[in-house]
């Protein structure tokens, strides 16, 4: 994967993080907590829509690699709900 390739991939999970955030309604940090999110967004996601065995709609391709944001963002706001619930409600 070359360089812009891979900043691509961090805007993308950058925004599946924020949506995640805004879904919930919990703010766990800026922007690179935003990218953290959305990239654990996506594995918990993925685990998700595999376990469950559900299609992958809209795969987002990345030179030659797949990836779901639809999943990412439903994967971050779960992770999300999580961390709110474990660390209390910020104002």
């Amino acid at each position: 994967m070359t360089l812009l390739g891979f900043l691509v991939l961090l805007l993308v999970a950058a925004v599946a993080g924020a949506l995640g955030q805004a879904i919930v309604g919990y703010s766990a940090g800026g922007c690179l907590v935003s990218i953290a999110l959305g990239f654990v967004g996506a594995l918990i996601g993925t685990w998700l829509r595999t376990e469950l065995g559900l299609p992958e709609p809209f795969p987002i391709e990345i030179q030659g690699q797949s990836f779901s944001l639809i999943w990412a963002i439903i994967g971050a706001a779960l992770f999300v709900a999580v961390i709110s619930l474990v660390s209390g409600r910020r104002r």
